[in-house]
Formats: C-alpha cells, sequence, structure tokens
C-alpha cells in the first residue's frame, strides 16, 4: 500500500500548549526519565569534548590560558546559545500536535508552506539521512570513549579496548529484539548519577585554579576566533562535539512533553555540564600533561574504574536512545511513504514508542562495528563525528523558520530576526566540521547520501508503479454499475479490497472475478491513508461513503506516529452503520512482482534499487495486523 498524504496537519495559528500531561507527581517521573532518555548523548560529550576540541587549537604544543578560556568559552556559549536558546527555550514550542523531530517539522512545514512543499519534503529527507549517520557514528565514539579509561587504570588494558568496545557493542544490539521496558526503568537514576558525578568531579577541581570561571565571559571565545584563524574554526568544530544530542531534545518531546524536559535541563543536566567543563579547564591550567584525558583524570585513583563503569553504562543508555530513535524515524518515514514497509515488533504492550525493527537494528550494527574497525580509537573518530549533526540543525532551523512565520504567523520581520542568528550559529559549525570530511567526516556524509538516494528511489519508483497501474486499471464507478447489469454469482460474507487508488477497480478484484467469477454480498474498496499529523482522532479514522446495494468505499487515516491496524480501526465502522465482523471477512491483496520495463522513466541503475526494495518489503498483512487466516492475496507481475 502506498501512502498518500491528505492535507491534515493540525497546524495552529500559536504554539499548542503542554503537550503530555505532567499534573501531580507525574511530572518528577517523567523528567527523571528524560534525563536517561532525552539527555544520554549529549550527557557523554564531556568524555571527548573538551579533550578535542584543545587538541585542535594546540597548534605549538604548548597549551596557554588564553587557548583554555577561549575553547570553555565556545563551550559554555555554546550549550547556551544552541541548546537552551534554540532548543530548550524556542524549538520545544514548535511541535506538531505534541510530536517533535525532523520528520514531525516537516509534515508540519509542508503543510503550512503550500506551493513549497517540496522543499519542506527535500529538507525533511535531508534531516532524517543525516540522522542515521549520527546513528551509526554515536555508539562508536560513546562507548569507545568510555572504554579508552582503561587504559588510565592499568595500561596493560590497552590491547582490550577494541574487543571490550565491540563485546559491548554486540551485546547492545542483540538484546534489541527484548524490548527496552524492562531497561527504561533504570536509564533516568543511572543518567542522573553519572550527572551528579560529573558535576561534583568538576565543582572540586574549579578550586584548583579559580581563575577558570573567566571562560563564563564570552570575549575569550571571540578572541580566541580572532586569534587562530582556521585552527580556531577546526577548534570550533570540536567545540561542538559538547552540543551533540541536542535534536535528542525535540525528537523526545512526545515521549515526555515540554516541561520535564526543560526542567531536567536547568536543574540537573546544564549546571553537571557546566561544572564539569569549568572543572577540567581548571585541571589543565594546573597541570597541562592532564590534556591527554582531562575527563577521566578529575577522579582520584580509587574511582577510575567506578566512574569507567558508570561512563560504559552511560554510552550504553546513550547509544540505546538513539538506537530507538532510529527505530521510531524508520517508523515515520514509513508511514509518510519515504522507505517501504519495514518489519516492525512491538516489545511493550502498554508503551507503542517501543518498537523494534530488525533491518534496521542489523543495518545499524555493521555500520557501527565497521566504524569502531575503521577508525580505533574516540580521538579518531571525533573527526568523523558532528558533520551529521551539524546537518540535521540547519535543516531543522530552516523548517523551524517556516512554521515561526506560516504557522505561528508573526511577521516575516519578526520571524527573520529570531531564527536568523541560529542560521549564522548553525552554519557556521557547519562549515568548521566540513574541514573534518578527509579525515572521517565523509563517513556520516556518505551514509546520508545513500539513505536519500534510497528515499528518492521508493518515492519515485512507487509514484511511477501507481501511473502505470492506475493507466490498465478500470474506474471503480464503471465497474460497479456494470456488475449491477450483469449480476455475477454472490457468495455469503463480506470482502475488503485494499487499494490505494480508490478511484480504480482494484487489481485484487479484477482478477478475483475474472479467475473464481464470484462477488461477495458485500463488498468494501478499502484505502489507507498515511497523515501528515502525528495521531489521527478516533472521531476522523474512517470515512464511510455507499456506492451501490453491494460496494462501500472505506478511507481509513493513520498518523506517521501510529501503528496501522487495520481490523481494530474498522470496529468504528459499527457506530457508522456497518456491522463489521471479523469472522465473516476475507481481506483480498494485490501481491506484485516487479520487473524492469525496457523502457522506464528511471534509469536501469534505480529501476534495480527500487525491485530490491519492493522484494525486501514486509508483507502488508503483517504490517497492517490482518489475521493471516482472513487474507487472500493474488499475484501479478507489473513491470516499472
Amino acid at each position: 500500500m502506498s501512502s498518500a498524504k491528505p492535507a491534515v496537519a493540525g497546524a495552529t495559528a500559536e504554539p499548542s500548549g503542554e503537550t503530555t500531561p505532567v499534573a501531580g507527581g507525574n511530572l518528577l517521573a517523567l523528567t527523571l526519565g528524560s534525563v536517561g532518555v532525552v539527555y544520554g548523548d549529549i550527557g557523554t560529550s564531556p568524555l571527548y569534548a573538551f579533550r578535542e576540541a584543545l587538541a585542535a587549537a594546540d597548534q605549538d604544543g604548548t597549551i596557554s590560558r588564553v587557548e583554555v578560556y577561549g575553547v570553555l568559552s565556545l563551550i559554555l556559549w555554546a550549550l547556551v546559545l544552541i541548546v537552551t536558546v534554540k532548543y530548550v527555550l524556542i524549538l520545544l514550542r514548535a511541535d506538531n500536535r505534541g510530536e517533535g523531530g525532523t520528520l514531525a517539522l516537516m509534515a508540519l512545514a509542508r503543510t503550512a508552506f503550500g506551493r513549497g512543499a517540496g522543499v519542506m519534503l527535500a529538507l525533511g529527507i535531508a534531516g532524517a539521512a543525516l540522522f542515521y549517520g549520527d546513528a551509526i557514528i554515536t555508539p562508536a565514539i560513546s562507548v569507545l570513549s568510555a572504554v579508552e579509561g582503561l587504559k588510565l587504570v592499568e595500561p596493560r588494558f590497552e590491547p582490550f579496548v577494541l574487543p571490550i568496545t565491540l563485546a559491548i557493542i554486540a551485546g547492545l544490539f542483540l538484546v534489541q529484539n527484548r524490548g527496552t521496558g524492562r531497561v527504561a526503568a533504570f536509564f533516568g537514576p543511572i543518567t542522573a548519577v553519572w550527572f551528579f558525578a560529573m558535576g561534583a568531579a568538576g565543582a572540586v577541581h574549579i578550586l584548583d585554579d579559580p581563575g577558570v570561571l573567566n571562560a563564563l565571559n564570552p570575549w575569550y571565545g571571540a578572541l580566541f576566533m580572532a586569534e587562530h584563524g582556521q585552527a580556531g574554526l577546526i577548534a570550533l568544530g570540536a567545540v561542538f562535539l559538547a552540543v551533540t544530542g541536542a535534536e535528542a531534545l525535540y525528537a523526545d518531546l512526545g515521549h515526555f512533553g515540554r516541561r520535564p524536559i526543560r526542567l531536567a535541563w536547568f536543574v540537573l543536566v546544564l549546571p553537571a555540564l557546566a561544572l564539569n567543563y569549568l572543572g577540567q579547564g581548571a585541571l589543565v591550567l594546573s597541570q597541562p600533561e592532564a590534556a591527554e584525558n582531562p575527563f577521566f583524570l578529575l577522579f582520584p585513583g580509587w574511582a577510575l574504574v567506578p566512574m569507567v563503569l558508570l561512563a560504559t553504562a552511560a554510552t550504553v543508555i546513550a547509544s540505546q536512545a538513539v538506537i530507538t530513535g532510529a527505530f521510531s524515524l524508520s517508523r515515520q518515514a514509513v508511514q509518510l511513504g519515504l522507505l517501504p514497509r519495514l518489519t516492525i515488533r512491538h516489545t511493550s504492550a502498554e508503551h507503542a514508542g517501543q518498537i523494534y525493527v530488525p533491518q534496521v537494528n542489523l543495518l545499524l550494527f555493521l555500520g557501527v562495528v565497521l566504524l569502531v574497525g575503521m577508525f580505533g580509537t574516540s580521538a579518531a573518530l571525533a573527526s568523523a563525528y558532528g558533520i551529521a549533526v551539524t546537518g540535521t540543525m540547519v535543516v531543522t532551523v530552516l523548517m523551524a523558520f517556516v512554521v515561526v512565520w506560516k504557522v505561528w504567523r508573526w511577521p516575516l520581520g519578526a520571524a527573520v530576526a529570531v531564527i536568523l542568528p541560529f542560521l549564522v550559529i548553525d552554519v557556521t559549525f557547519l562549515a568548521a566540521n566540513l574541514l573534518k570530511v578527509h579525515h572521517g567526516g565523509w563517513v556520516p556524509l556518505l551514509v546520508a547520501g545513500l539513505i536519500v538516494l534510497l528515499m528518492l528511489t521508493w518515492r519515485r519508483g512507487s509514484r511511477l508503479l501507481i501511473e502505470k497501474t492506475r493507466r490498465s486499471e478500470v474506474p471503480l464507478t464503471d465497474l460497479i454499475a456494470s456488475l449491477e447489469k450483469r449480476h455475477p454469482h454472490r457468495v455469503p460474507g463480506t470482502a475488503v479490497f485494499l487499494t490505494s487508488d480508490p478511484l480504480s477497480a482494484p487489481s485484487s478484484l479484477m482478477h478475483n472475478l475474472k479467475h473464481n467469477k464470484v462477488l461477495h454480498e458485500h463488498n468494501v474498496i478499502l484505502t489507507i491513508l498515511s497523515s501528515d499529523a502525528p495521531r489521527v482522532p478516533e472521531a476522523e479514522r474512517i470515512t464511510i461513503e455507499r456506492l451501490s446495494e453491494h460496494f462501500s468505499k472505506v478511507t481509513m487515516q493513520f498518523g506517521f506516529v501510529e501503528e496501522p491496524n487495520v481490523p481494530q480501526a474498522l470496529q468504528i465502522c459499527r457506530r457508522l452503520g456497518w456491522k463489521f465482523e471479523i469472522l465473516k471477512t476475507s481481506f483480498f491483496l494485490s501481491r506484485r512482482s516487479i520487473r524492469p520495463a525496457a523502457k522506464s522513466a528511471m534509469p536501469l541503475w534505480q529501476d534495480r534499487i527500487f525491485i530490491v526494495l519492493a522484494r525486501n518489503a514486509s508483507d502488508a498483512t503483517d504490517y497492517f495486523q490482518i489475521p493471516t487466516d482472513r487474507v487472500v492475496e493474488i499475484g501479478m507481475q507489473v513491470s516499472v
């Protein structure tokens, strides 16, 4: 089934209110949960961000006080401007009926932008593709940087860093099919302990050199950039490592709501990060040799092993969050018609958002293992990190401008004044990270490019297939008129024919008439649409149109974060006059065998990619959760 796009997005003139009910004691639970899921990625950045930025700034082998102040100032003000102002205060208000993230924002912006919807679609595809690049690098650099702390405990552990990292990563991906429900309850507390430990260690070491507090002055950041030229731009690319994970603030909006995410940031996460970075700076000022690994050297020898274990747990949690995000993004992409149907398994009876996508899990695992093997150290991986995230941020801010202007209906000048400074900052960070392309930054760009190719190929191939099929199909109204005159043999019960084009007679209906020469007493032409809204209210789920005594047309809509359960949705029809009974209903589906056409609108190589994608799409019966014993599949060959 392809996904048509009705004009439903829930756009309102003003930002909507609180996205998740957080009354009473629920606020504390949601806040703690957001610490583990939302802030896992950004919470592990202190492991490597300051170290890599300082190394990029150090051009002559000596680290000056001004360089330490400058790097710290850039990190702290990036946390303030990008995370606090842009994401926590502004973007969290740009929700699509309570949902956040690249595709949710794209869906909202597409509906609001009218004739420019194609541009918003292109931006959404680019942002989604870049997220997959980030999803591969995050587990690799996070787990590797944590395990590298073993070298400080005992230098002889160095040869075992890589095998231990690969073992942890393998275990992480192997347990995905069991779901995150059982371990999710521990994510928040463990990550909260991680933030408290980081903040406390940093606060203690600020006393090593209290002058480090000068880094709170943004003048030092500006001075550093002015004096270091291209080296400063390279260092700025490393500084950006401190804010990777900021997109999770927006992507997880629908899971926790605005207030818990903001409360966690201002009360725990931001203070802990600021104290830790200042502590690392003070340690390096007092002991320049600590620049090799300033994070772990904040802790006394007796605390190194516990902190390595805690860091490993924190990085696994951060990796879990980005893997779960990739699963959710994949489901949204399928619903929006950007990817073929994927096998989606629900791992929790209570939480619909806890899903497992085997194909995505396998591809992410192979990508992460390949990266760890290729780069070997977190320092080398840092060169590949950042490009995907900065690219996603640029895409997000461009779509946010459309929402602020068109959806919130701000004056154009006001929208530009608010968004332009963030666009300048994001583009500057992107330019800084692009300097790392030949050092490994090509990896996320390659991954994103492949994802874009797959998405565009699937959309184009699906459109061509629909157009070609439509040319050979009979108009539904003509067929019904003909059948009412000929009166074919009728059998008891109801037949539901699934089709993506409600104006034409479904292929499965035509083949059933041709080969079986029978018609059911009641026949339903069912079209399933994917809405640009994340969820569709039950009252708007089903539309029934009576075509004749024996034929009805049913249109069913699902939001792009919902699971399309056809039998469950058809129960709504009882309230609309159709007494649906699953045991008296047969579902007829067309199974297409696609071949490359002699003359195609797509190049042969793209034709073959589309055919591979179509052949690997999950079964429609499973995807729409139709009981297998009620399904009749009719095969047909088609060229594209």
